[in-house]
């Protein structure tokens, strides 16, 4: 067998674990603990390790049953234990924000088996889908060897699938809905193509048939399941279903242990209403500069929210065809990495490449665009940017869509999912020199800087500066302020499907199609909405510190990359690093 994978893998964690030679003796015994513990987590979960590309275990396949639930407690529990029993006083800086990361890690995965227990009432955490497709596609190994690997997972699935089908119990109607489209669109990934490939490769004879038995059982377990929730979403249809929303106390938790945040989440809440505001009057201020240029002699709505959505309404007349939208994105790209490369915005490394692709059927329907990176054990395999193609689309829904991501907006997007955002924003994550900061971050850091890239771009002078670019930003600026709104509004109260609606087109300007999709997320997550608000706002009040601090010294370049250098550490224990020089 092939081990340039594992030799790589256990190059790089050597590499970023090594202790200097200022460590304390109890640095370099959470060294080894660091060593030994993520090897053991990612035995215990071998479909994560393919996303931070750890591929050591990839011949492996966990069943979501209670013995493996019992035994990631136990793990979880005797860490923290360990964890309990350093000294912090004698661990540099940078160990005691590690050590504090993985806590928060294990004390989650803990809460989230023990106390939220989602694997009961969302049959969309099962999907083997996701973790075959890039076991496929991940050049990681040679084809042959990739393909053992599949050959020896794909026995497990129809266990997987009993366990998932036992483990459910009072689910909610909108993550059986997901569970049934993501499922269905899951048998793609074990098609013909697939025994073809096998067919065409070096395995015996007997191991082509045994393939060929197991995917024949996988697809029939899938399709079991996808049975199984169809009959399930009709009862729940007829019957009732629990409630999507998990209320204050819930909430409150998995914020704490999501966002990792320097404010409560009331305080969070009212920072958002009040920045609300504050957009709302700076962007009628933009609509009134812009109103003869794009609404002639027409009279001038008296009501600022009018003002603003009419203005916006005509921009949003520009944009391209649905036919279009994904090979428009794909040219935006290199434009945008060169727009960065010119006024020194961040630093990036064109030998970890940025693919754009239609996502995959098995992963729609939750967002219409991400970024799927490969993780810090295989930096410079590919990071796919997928995007949700429109041509298939009813056309008045394509056209809402694309009134939402007109001409300016979907620059916008571009800049928060690949340059500089997210894309770039892991790129320097896989190289910090500490794997647990890339590896068990926060999604605040890694939203907000997404944020405040798109603001740092246009304080460049990105889009010519004009008025239509910065009104366009206000708005998609708005969003990520009433995501935080809603999520609080949606999952600890009561605001129903016709009044979210109506509050992010009248007062976020959001198209019909967008608003009713952003209550399907709402409704199918929690808390995750309010990272991009938190995280950006957590980032400009660093940034503002050092400008402060720094005074004509200050360099954008330089804070950037130096941000980002600690990986996907939250803010608040950035903000701790750079104050101690680390």
């Amino acid at each position: 067998m092939d081990r340039r994978w594992l030799a790589l893998a256990i190059f790089a964690l050597l590499t970023m674990l090594a202790p200097d030679a200022s460590s304390t003796p109890e640095d370099v015994r959470f060294a080894k603990f660091v060593d030994s513990t993520l090897d053991a987590y990612w035995k215990l979960n071998p479909e994560d390790a393919f996303v931070v590309g750890y591929y050591k275990y990839a011949d492996r396949a966990s069943i979501p049953d209670a013995a493996t639930r019992a035994e990631q407690i136990r793990f979880d529990t005797d860490c923290l234990d360990t964890l309990a029993s350093f000294d912090v006083k004698q661990l540099s800086t940078s160990n005691r924000v590690d050590l504090e990361l993985l806590r928060n890690q294990f004390e989650s995965d803990r809460w989230y088996t023990s106390v939220f227990r989602s694997w009961q009432w969302q049959p969309s955490e099962y999907n083997v889908a996701n973790s075959f497709a890039r076991q496929l596609d991940r050049d990681y190994a040679p084809n042959d060897t990739r393909l053992a690997h599949v050959l020896a997972r794909l026995k497990s699935v129809p266990a997987y699938y009993a366990a998932a089908k036992a483990n459910i119990d009072r689910p909610t109607l909108e993550h059986t809905t997901l569970a049934l489209e993501q499922n269905q669109a899951a048998l793609d990934v074990f098609n013909d193509a697939l025994l073809q490939k096998v067919e065409a490769s070096t395995l015996s004879a007997s191991d082509k048939v045994l393939f060929k038995t197991r995917v024949e059982a996988a697809r029939g377990a899938i399709a079991d399941y996808v049975a199984f929730l169809a009959s399930l979403k009709v009862k729940l249809e007829k019957n009732g279903a629990r409630s999507f929303r998990i209320g204050k106390e819930l909430y409150a938790q998995k914020f704490r242990y999501d966002i990792q945040s320097a404010y409560t989440i009331e305080q969070l809440y009212q920072m958002a209403r009040a920045e609300k505001a504050s957009l709302h009057e700076r962007m009628e201020l933009m609509a009134r500069v812009l109103w003869p240029k794009h609404m002639g002699a027409a009279p001038m709505p008296s009501d600022r929210l009018e003002l603003i959505g009419a203005v916006l309404g005509e921009l949003s007349k520009h944009h391209t065809t649905p036919d279009r939208f994904v090979e428009v994105i794909r040219k935006q790209v290199p434009e945008l990495e060169k727009f960065v490369r010119e006024h020194d915005i961040v630093d990036q490394d064109p030998t970890r490449p940025l693919v754009v692709r239609e996502m995959p059927a098995y992963q729609r329907g939750y967002t219409g665009a991400h970024v799927e990176t490969p993780g810090p054990y295989d930096p410079t395999a590919n990071t796919y940017y997928d995007v949700t193609p429109l041509d298939g689309y009813p056309p008045e829904k394509a056209e809402s869509l694309l009134r939402e991501y007109n001409d300016w907006m979907l620059q916008l997007l571009n800049i928060h999912e690949a340059v500089p955002g997210h894309y770039l924003q892991f790129v320097h994550a896989n190289k910090t020199g500490s794997l647990v900061k890339s590896l068990f971050g926060n999604g605040a850091m890694i939203e907000g800087w997404a944020v405040f890239g798109e603001r740092t771009m246009l304080d460049a002078g990105y889009g010519g500066n004009t008025p239509e670019i910065w009104l366009t930003w206000m708005k998609w600026n708005l969003r990520a302020v009433c995501n935080t709104i809603i999520d609080v509004e949606i999952q600890t109260g009561d605001m129903n499907r016709e009044q979210l609606v109506g509050f992010l087109t009248r007062e976020a300007f959001q198209s019909q199609t967008e608003a009713e999709e952003k209550w399907r997320r709402a409704t199918l997550e929690q808390v995750q909405l309010t990272s991009y608000y938190d995280g950006y706002a957590e980032i400009r009040a660093l940034r503002d510190e050092e400008k402060a601090r720094l005074g004509k010294e200050f360099r954008v370049k330089d804070f950037n990359n130096r941000l980002l250098s600690y990986g996907s550490a939250p803010v608040r224990y950035i903000r701790e690093l750079m104050r101690d020089g680390n």
